[in-house]
């Protein structure tokens, strides 16, 4: 553009982009096949040609502008060149791969330096090749002299020093490589400790730990990992079943507790103490201590009566049986010589005993739980015996060790034989199977290697610290030297050495009893440690039998349950469906019964204001009994008008004036319809819109007003009847349906029951295994086992030997009751006897107490009555309530007084500010009225002389002018302020 910026467009089909703005630059990009793009920029403005290639290169060129351009000059187009049209068009390079000229230059220098690199390392491996040949000979021509004109190893190092420095840049080059590779190592650490957890950490390995003297043997059990579907919390479940219970449980709960709710009183909010004066104070105090009286005595004769009530009540009646006892019989008659089993007919299933999957599935998991429990500390304790093996063998070696170094000093013919070693078995480490090291792991390489057959040659040589490791392995020549000598100084020595005397001849025979002794001492401890072994093996072989026996106990019962698991899982569709069922209708029966106590409620409201309606009604009509007086000669005339049926007109309050217009005109009109009926009506009786002449109008106004309430009262009451009716009618058709609901809640759980039931019965027809030995099998028929085992019962020996304890046990309580029954009809006999005297002592107390209430009051009195209502309490409470008002109302009246006298001050104050605002108003008036006469007299008799000097005179008439504005607004001011 002429900016000089640069736009780039897309490209086309041909990969030709077209420019947009043809008069300043055109963008032609080709897009070859190698990726590289190609392009060519123009600016006929500027005159100046851009190209740019693939390679990075960008050319310009400049073009001569118009007025650059000579004007006579002409451009002479050569002619084509002959023979262009025979000649073959050179060919686009269409290979991907091919090289662009730069690259190819660049590819060249490249190889290039390889080569000269190449060169000097070839230089460099010829110069080390030739030193190592001239060390090696060195090496040779130095073993080929004598000894001790060879040179040692050390004497070949030039320098120490050297060999520490390869070390020490070693070492770097390792610890740059390791913090390279440290992220690496780290995945592939993290790798490998995922593939450990997953694979080898889960998996448990069987062990066997073999005896040492004989082919007994002991293994540990393979465990497998608990099911998750068993491992639940096992103490917050909540299972069906027990929902289902508290649902019942507390619908019997509701139906039977009372439906009376207690009302609460409210708070007693405390009095405000006040100023009174001690009278008023006393008589409260007195009247508190005759309430207390009065509350403690009716609290005690409530007491008393309540004593009474519950005395009675628990008088039992001559039929009177003890349910307790009854239900105790009934058991004991109904159980009594039966030992019933789950398969008999009468067999009663408590909510307790109802079997569920979850209960089964808890069962599965208790006893799954038990048994891997069982088996991890039966192979805990193996593991524990293997270990005492490995102690035990490492103290058997530590014992060889010393029988050995005792016997490199007695004489071979005194040698006693040693016991073997124990030897651990490979299926005693299984651990060690999975252990690895470098060694393991070189050879698992080269196993691969000798597996792939591949060998590759090595490149160069090795270094010189690979040759230092190679001169290290031959031994010093000292060393072998100092060997030699130190021996022939022993030789020597032993040839010099003089016989023992008698002394040391005793000390060496002490010595060798000693040793003797300890040599047997050790062999022996060696048999006691392998004896002592080999009894542990035994004991906690014996011990794994007997648990083998329970483990397929366990294992035969969990095949049980998992069958007992199937048919309940195949029953508990139904189940679920029965449970469901019944979890609806009991909250279909508890939102009913909730629907009904509402309605009970609102029925027991509208019965209470058909009672005050009632009421209301009667003391209408006695008001207007007491209205009419005594001997009234228009009382028929004003009954009949009372009872008279009139349009009823109910009082209505309008929210605005227009309302309450046409409210007015409508009440007029049906006034006017009646008046006018009740005026053609007038034939015999007078009309009711007409007061008699003799009646007194005030009492016919009254009638005509009761009449209007009386009306007001029966629709009303009509209203209340009838929607206490609607509210009947729902209540008896709710309560039907309860009973509806119930009867089907019945129905259900009956049906629920039976299912139950059924459910046992499937459950009873499984055979459980139960292993028997042969002297247990106590049922024999002539001597012989029988054919048939059907009809016989599994029974373990402690029941069997209870039953027949409890046998005489009965036979003892049997005659102890006997005994109790015998002592309890004498003390019957007894008591009604006592009861008897005791009716004859009261009935003569109670003629006593009526002949002395006769003589001292002349009839009988109730002291319980006279007690409570000694003292009007309500009425001394009234009068406590007066004075205490009148108080209030005095304090009151003296707090209004003073805040009149205040009130009267601040007005007399108030009326003394305006006065003296009125008088300086006054003089504010004066002062203006002088001004302005001045000024007058100023502008009349000084007009000649104020022309010379108008500039002075009109500053004095603005200053003036100004002040009088001032003195104008102060005016209106106070003048506010008095208003």
């Amino acid at each position: 553009m002429q900016d000089g910026s640069l736009r780039a467009y897309p490209l086309s089909a041909e990969g030709v982009a077209v420019g947009a703005l043809k008069d300043y630059w055109y963008l032609n990009v080709h897009d070859n096949d190698n990726g590289q793009i190609q392009g060519i920029c123009l600016s006929h403005d500027n005159g100046c040609l851009i190209t740019y290639g693939g390679d990075g290169n960008i050319f310009t060129f400049d073009l001569l502008s118009e007025e650059e351009l000579p004007k006579d000059l002409e451009v002479k187009i050569p002619p084509p060149r002959s023979g262009l049209e025979k000649e073959k068009g050179t060919e686009d390079i269409r290979d991907p791969d091919a090289y662009t000229i730069e690259e190819y230059k660049q590819k060249k220098e490249y190889e290039r330096k390889m080569k000269e690199a190449e060169e000097k390392k070839n230089k460099k491996r010829e110069e080390l090749s030739a030193l190592r040949q001239d060390f090696v000979s060195l090496l040779q021509k130095n073993q080929k002299l004598p000894k001790h004109m060879q040179l040692h190893r050390e004497e070949f190092e030039m320098d120490h020093k050297v060999f520490e420095e390869l070390d020490r840049q070693r070492l770097q080059r390792i610890q740059l490589v390791q913090k390279e590779l440290a992220w690496e190592n780290e995945r592939q650490l993290i790798g490998l400790q995922k593939l450990q957890t997953q694979f080898r950490d889960s998996l448990e390995f069987t062990l066997t730990v073999h005896a040492i003297q004989s082919n007994h043997q002991i293994s540990t059990y393979s465990l497998l990992t608990v099911s998750e579907k068993y491992t639940q919390d096992k103490k917050h479940e909540d299972s069906k079943w027990e929902v289902l219970k508290e649902k019942r449980t507390a619908l019997k709960e509701r139906e039977q507790a009372e439906e009376e709710i207690p009302r609460k009183t409210g708070p007693v909010h405390r009095e405000v103490r006040k100023s009174t004066t001690r009278y008023i104070e006393s008589r409260r105090e007195k009247i508190r201590r005759l309430v207390e009286k009065y509350d403690a005595l009716k609290a005690k004769i409530m007491k008393r009566r309540a004593e009474w009530h519950e005395l009675y009540k628990s008088k039992p009646r001559d039929n009177h049986k003890n349910a307790k006892d009854a239900e105790e019989i009934k058991e004991a008659r109904e159980n009594i010589g039966c030992y019933r089993l789950k398969t008999a007919t009468n067999y009663t299933l408590t909510e307790d005993d109802h079997i569920s999957t979850e209960k089964k599935m808890m069962q599965l998991g208790v006893l799954e739980d038990l048994t891997h429990e069982m088996k991890v500390n039966m192979n805990n304790e193996i593991v524990s015996l293997r270990d005492l093996k490995v102690s035990t063998i490492d103290e058997i070696k530590s014992i060889v060790k010393e029988v050995k170094s005792i016997q490199a000093s007695l004489d071979v013919s005194e040698h006693l034989p040693i016991p073997l070693i124990p030897q651990l078995h490979p299926d005693e480490v299984p651990e060690k199977i999975v252990e690895y090291n470098s060694d393991v792991l070189l050879k698992f390489k080269e196993e691969q290697e000798a597996k792939a057959k591949l060998k590759e040659p090595l490149e160069g040589c090795p270094s010189s610290r690979a040759f230092r490791h190679v001169f290290l392995q031959t031994p010093p020549v000292e060393e072998s030297h100092a060997s030699t000598v130190v021996t022939e100084e022993k030789n020597a020595f032993g040839m010099e050495k003089a016989e023992p005397t008698e002394m040391e001849l005793e000390i060496l025979k002490r010595e060798k009893i000693k040793k003797l002794y300890l040599q047997e001492t050790l062999i022996k401890k060696i048999n006691t440690l392998v004896i002592n072994f080999d009894a542990e093996l035994l004991l906690l072989r014996h011990k794994k039998l007997k648990m083998d026996v329970q483990m397929k106990s366990a294992a035969l019962r969990c095949l049980t349950c998992c069958e007992e698991l199937l048919i309940l899982k195949k029953l508990e569709v139904h189940e679920d469906h029965l449970e469901e069922q019944i979890c609806a209708l009991i909250n279909e029966q508890e939102d009913i019964q909730s629907k009904l106590k509402s309605y009970l409620a609102q029925i027991e409201d509208r019965k209470c204001e058909i009672v005050m309606l009632q009421e209301r009604e009667k003391a209408l009509y006695a008001s207007f009994e007491a209205s009419l007086g005594e001997d009234n000669e228009f009382a028929d005339f004003l009954t009949d008008i009372l009872k008279k049926e009139v349009e009823y007109v109910e009082k209505k309050v309008g929210r605005e004036a227009d309302e309450k217009n046409e409210n007015e005109e409508d009440d007029e009109k049906p006034d006017s319809k009646t008046d006018e009926e009740n005026c053609g009506s007038e034939d015999v009786v007078l009309g009711d819109s007409v007061c008699p002449e003799a009646c007194s109008e005030d009492l016919f106004l009254n009638t005509i007003q009761l009449r209007q309430q009386r009306i007001g009262i029966e629709k009303a009451l009509a209203e209340e009847k009838k929607i206490a009716a609607d509210l009947r009618k729902e209540y008896d058709a709710l309560a039907i349906k309860a009973k509806v609901i119930e009867t089907s809640l019945d129905t259900t759980n009956r049906e629920l029951e039976a299912f139950q039931w059924e459910k046992l019965h499937r459950l009873n027809e499984l055979d459980v295994v139960v292993p028997l030995r042969l002297h247990q099998v106590q049922c024999l028929v002539d001597g012989e086992m029988p054919r048939d085992f059907s009809q016989t019962l599994v029974f373990t020996n402690q029941s069997l030997q209870y039953l027949r304890k409890r046998i005489v046990d009965q036979r003892n309580e049997k005659r102890m009751q006997r005994e109790t029954h015998k002592k309890a009809k004498e003390q019957y006999k007894e008591l009604l006897q006592d009861k008897k005297e005791m009716e004859k002592e009261i009935k003569r107390l109670e003629e006593r107490c009526n002949d002395l209430m006769m003589e001292k009051f002349g009839r009988l009195v109730d002291f319980e009555a006279v007690q409570v209502h000694s003292v009007n309490i309500p009425m001394e409470q009234m009068k406590v309530r007066i004075m205490e008002k009148e108080y209030e109302h005095f304090v009151e009246l003296k707090e209004w007084e003073e805040r009149i006298v205040v009130l009267q001050h601040q007005l007399t104050e108030l009326t003394r500010e305006n006065t003296s605002k009125l008088h300086q108003l006054n003089r504010f008036c004066h002062e203006k009225h002088q001004l302005e006469t001045e000024l007058e007299s100023l502008m009349t008799g000084q007009g000649a002389e104020l022309e010379g000097s108008r500039s002075a005179d009109i500053k004095e008439t603005a200053r003036l002018e100004s002040r009088l504005v001032n003195i104008t607004c102060e005016v209106a001011f106070l003048r506010e302020q008095i208003n």
